[in-house]
Protein backbone atom coordinates (compact mmCIF):
# COMPACT_ATOMS: atom_id res chain seq x y z
CA UNK A 1 0.00 0.00 0.00
CA UNK A 2 1.23 3.49 -0.83
CA UNK A 3 1.11 6.47 1.50
CA UNK A 4 1.70 7.34 5.10
CA UNK A 5 0.81 4.76 7.76
CA UNK A 6 -2.40 5.76 9.55
CA UNK A 7 -3.34 8.41 6.95
CA UNK A 8 -6.11 7.78 4.44
CA UNK A 9 -5.13 8.09 0.79
CA UNK A 10 -8.14 10.29 0.00
CA UNK A 11 -10.60 12.39 1.94
CA UNK A 12 -14.31 12.55 1.20
CA UNK A 13 -16.40 15.66 1.78
CA UNK A 14 -19.75 15.32 3.52
CA UNK A 15 -21.57 15.99 0.22
CA UNK A 16 -19.60 13.28 -1.60
CA UNK A 17 -20.10 10.79 1.24
CA UNK A 18 -23.86 11.43 1.21
CA UNK A 19 -24.07 10.93 -2.57
CA UNK A 20 -21.95 7.76 -2.52
CA UNK A 21 -23.96 6.30 0.40
CA UNK A 22 -27.23 7.16 -1.37
CA UNK A 23 -26.13 5.41 -4.56
CA UNK A 24 -24.78 2.40 -2.63
CA UNK A 25 -28.10 1.97 -0.81
CA UNK A 26 -30.17 2.46 -3.97
CA UNK A 27 -28.37 -0.08 -6.12
CA UNK A 28 -26.89 -2.43 -3.50
CA UNK A 29 -23.26 -1.74 -4.39
CA UNK A 30 -20.34 -2.33 -2.02
CA UNK A 31 -18.85 1.05 -2.90
CA UNK A 32 -17.21 3.24 -5.50
CA UNK A 33 -13.85 2.19 -6.98
CA UNK A 34 -11.63 5.07 -8.09
CA UNK A 35 -8.71 4.67 -10.46
CA UNK A 36 -6.78 6.37 -13.23
CA UNK A 37 -6.10 5.32 -16.81
CA UNK A 38 -4.26 6.69 -19.81
CA UNK A 39 -6.44 8.85 -22.00
CA UNK A 40 -7.84 12.28 -22.61
CA UNK A 41 -6.08 15.34 -23.99
CA UNK A 42 -3.85 15.82 -20.90
CA UNK A 43 -2.75 12.17 -20.73
CA UNK A 44 -4.71 10.58 -17.85
CA UNK A 45 -8.33 10.27 -16.77
CA UNK A 46 -10.03 9.32 -13.53
CA UNK A 47 -12.12 6.15 -13.58
CA UNK A 48 -15.09 5.52 -11.34
CA UNK A 49 -17.17 2.38 -11.09
CA UNK A 50 -19.63 1.04 -8.57
CA UNK A 51 -18.62 -2.45 -7.53
CA UNK A 52 -20.23 -5.46 -5.92
CA UNK A 53 -17.00 -7.02 -4.62
CA UNK A 54 -14.09 -5.42 -2.79
CA UNK A 55 -10.67 -6.35 -4.17
CA UNK A 56 -8.37 -7.24 -1.24
CA UNK A 57 -5.63 -5.08 -2.81
CA UNK A 58 -7.82 -1.96 -2.91
CA UNK A 59 -7.32 0.68 -0.26
CA UNK A 60 -10.71 1.21 1.38
CA UNK A 61 -11.85 4.56 2.77
CA UNK A 62 -15.14 4.61 4.67
CA UNK A 63 -17.07 7.62 5.93
CA UNK A 64 -20.69 8.14 6.97
CA UNK A 65 -21.99 5.05 5.16
CA UNK A 66 -19.91 5.69 2.02
CA UNK A 67 -17.15 3.36 0.88
CA UNK A 68 -14.48 4.30 -1.67
CA UNK A 69 -11.98 1.76 -2.92
CA UNK A 70 -8.78 2.91 -4.57
CA UNK A 71 -7.36 0.58 -7.18
CA UNK A 72 -3.75 -0.46 -6.38
CA UNK A 73 -2.19 1.18 -9.45
CA UNK A 74 -3.98 4.48 -8.69
CA UNK A 75 -2.96 4.84 -5.05
CA UNK A 76 0.24 6.81 -5.76
CA UNK A 77 -1.63 9.18 -8.11
CA UNK A 78 -4.54 9.81 -5.75
CA UNK A 79 -2.75 10.19 -2.41
CA UNK A 80 -3.89 13.44 -0.80
CA UNK A 81 -6.94 13.88 -3.06
CA UNK A 82 -10.20 15.31 -1.76
CA UNK A 83 -13.35 13.90 -3.38
CA UNK A 84 -16.30 16.28 -3.43
CA UNK A 85 -19.76 16.29 -4.99
CA UNK A 86 -20.90 19.56 -6.54
CA UNK A 87 -24.23 20.62 -7.96
CA UNK A 88 -24.62 23.65 -10.24
CA UNK A 89 -27.23 24.91 -12.68
CA UNK A 90 -25.59 23.06 -15.56
CA UNK A 91 -24.16 19.91 -14.04
CA UNK A 92 -23.73 17.73 -10.99
CA UNK A 93 -20.92 15.34 -10.30
CA UNK A 94 -17.91 14.23 -8.35
CA UNK A 95 -14.94 16.60 -8.31
CA UNK A 96 -11.37 15.68 -7.45
CA UNK A 97 -9.01 18.14 -5.77
CA UNK A 98 -5.74 16.34 -6.35
CA UNK A 99 -2.45 17.94 -5.26
CA UNK A 100 -0.54 15.58 -7.58
CA UNK A 101 -2.06 17.05 -10.76
CA UNK A 102 0.26 19.45 -12.60
CA UNK A 103 -2.03 20.23 -15.56
CA UNK A 104 -5.62 19.61 -16.70
CA UNK A 105 -7.53 20.12 -19.92
CA UNK A 106 -10.16 22.80 -20.31
CA UNK A 107 -13.07 20.46 -19.65
CA UNK A 108 -11.47 19.21 -16.44
CA UNK A 109 -11.92 15.55 -17.36
CA UNK A 110 -8.31 14.88 -18.32
CA UNK A 111 -5.30 15.40 -16.07
CA UNK A 112 -1.51 15.23 -16.09
CA UNK A 113 0.73 14.14 -13.25
CA UNK A 114 4.36 15.08 -12.67
CA UNK A 115 6.70 12.78 -14.59
CA UNK A 116 8.32 11.55 -11.38
CA UNK A 117 5.12 10.51 -9.56
CA UNK A 118 5.23 6.92 -10.82
CA UNK A 119 8.77 6.52 -9.54
CA UNK A 120 7.84 7.21 -5.88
Amino acid sequence: MFGIPGKQAVTITDKAAAQIARLMAKDGHQGLRIGVKKGGCAGMEYTMAYVTDIDPLDEVVEQDGARVMIAPMAQMFLFGTEIDYETSLLESGFKFRNPNVVDACGCGESIKFADNIASR
